[in-house]
Formats: C-alpha cells, structure tokens, sequence
C-alpha cells in the first residue's frame, strides 16, 4: 500500500492555473474580479458605443473563463460571427491566459 504524501495531496488541492481551489470559492463572493474589471475596462476602450458591457467570470473567480455580454452600435450590420470576432480581437491577449470565453452580442434596441 503506497504511503499518503501531504506534498503530493497538495497537487490535488490546486484549482485552475495553479490557484487554491479555496481561493477560486471565496473570489466567488467579491462583487468583481480583477480579471472582470481589466476585461471590462479593454471593452469599454475598444467599443466606446457600448451602452452595456457585463463581465462574469463563470470559472468561480479563477479567471480561466469569462461570459460577455456587450450591446453596442459597432456591430450595427455585422453578422454574429463578425461581431465575435471583433470581441475576440479587442481581447487577444487576455484571451492567451484563458480556458473559454462565452460571447454574446447584440445591438441596441431603439
């Protein structure tokens, strides 16, 4: 029977890149993450138009997966998948540290 190893066990207590998983719990109780806030600040500054922006990060405050939800003009005549595209752009570096990213756009209704 293999002995129990408390440095090994540890390994097992590790939640998404490298974080306690203790951490990503109580991150799900802060009003916004630090991940929420950069995020939404890059869309705020790559879509001026926006009259809504939310950033939920769904990874439970790990910061390995977010839902967008974001309305604005600048995707007046675009096709969804060109509206995704154009998130995905304006995000391109946060997205390299990311596990997934949900995406929902729409324009405003007026």
């Amino acid at each position: 029977m293999a002995a129990w190893i408390p440095a090994a066990a540890a390994s097992l207590l590790r939640g998404i890149r490298g974080l306690p998983l203790l951490h990503c719990v109580q991150r799900m109780f802060a009003s916004q993450t630090e991940g929420e806030l950069k995020v939404t600040q890059i869309l705020k500054e790559n879509f001026p138009q926006a009259t809504a922006i939310k950033v939920t990060d769904i990874s439970g405050g790990c910061g390995a997966m977010y839902e967008i939800q974001i309305e604005s003009e600048e995707f007046k005549e675009k096709r969804t998948v060109q509206q995704h595209q154009m998130v995905n752009q304006a995000l391109k570096e946060e997205i390299k540290g990311m596990h997934g990213l949900r995406i929902f756009t729409s324009i405003p209704k007026h």
